[in-house]
């Protein structure tokens, strides 16, 4: 199969908005979605970030730059403040080239997100 564009989705949740807590929940999680899917930091094209209103301590970008993603194109935005959504959450979206079709791909849920994308394949 030749490289494709392709994208991950992740997510993880806060136990409170710390500095600490979101270098270390952003940190799992990236870390998470390389690993799972054998993918190289070289392949991937960009990173969007999403956090929810209750999160103000430090960008989720920086925590990600601090795995060595200093040079792949970051961005953070405002996640949707949906009534019942779920607080202290972080969600990740990663564009990547990739020769793994799509079904083969492993998006990663952690700590209080797990729920969010139960009909996902583990």
């Amino acid at each position: 199969m030749p490289s494709a564009v392709r994208a991950l989705r992740g997510a993880t949740t806060l136990k409170a908005d710390t500095l600490d807590q979101v270098n270390e929940r952003v940190q799992a999680l990236v870390e998470a979605m390389l690993d799972r899917n054998g993918v190289d930091k070289e392949d991937l094209i960009s990173v969007l970030f999403t956090a929810t209103d209750d999160i103000h301590s430090v960008f989720p970008a920086t925590a990600a730059r601090a795995v060595g993603l200093g040079d792949v194109p970051l961005i953070c935005a405002r996640e949707l403040d949906v009534v019942g959504g779920t607080p202290l959450c972080i969600r990740v979206l990663m564009h990547m080239n990739t020769d793994r079709p799509r079904a083969e791909l492993h998006h990663v849920y952690l700590e209080g997100a797990r729920g969010l994308r139960d009909d996902l394949p583990d």
